[in-house]
């Protein structure tokens, strides 16, 4: 494996880890894809660094099981939003 790749790796972890970020977030954060991060973290990190990415991956788990949360959040608060520009149309 290069070496800039098992270095992403490890800064990929160790910013999941600091920042209890998503994929998502870590994704956009390094300028590459979700599927990128999930197979540094679940892959390759496992290689070099097998309780970093076990460490990782607990906040992966973690974020994934609050996901559905979050996204139904999102939806109420737009909706809660659309709501509010309409009655404020009306008067």
């Amino acid at each position: 494996m290069k070496q800039y790749i098992e270095e992403r790796a490890i800064d990929i972890a160790r910013f999941i880890i600091e920042s209890n970020a998503t994929v998502r977030q870590t994704a956009k954060k390094f300028g590459i894809s979700k599927s990128t991060v999930h197979k540094d973290v679940t892959e390759r990190l496992t290689q070099i660094n097998p309780s970093l990415a076990m460490e990782a991956r607990k906040v992966l788990d973690v974020n994934k099981s609050e996901r559905h949360i979050r996204g139904g959040l999102a939806t109420r608060e737009k909706y809660l939003s659309l709501t509010r520009n309409t009655n404020n149309n009306m008067f």
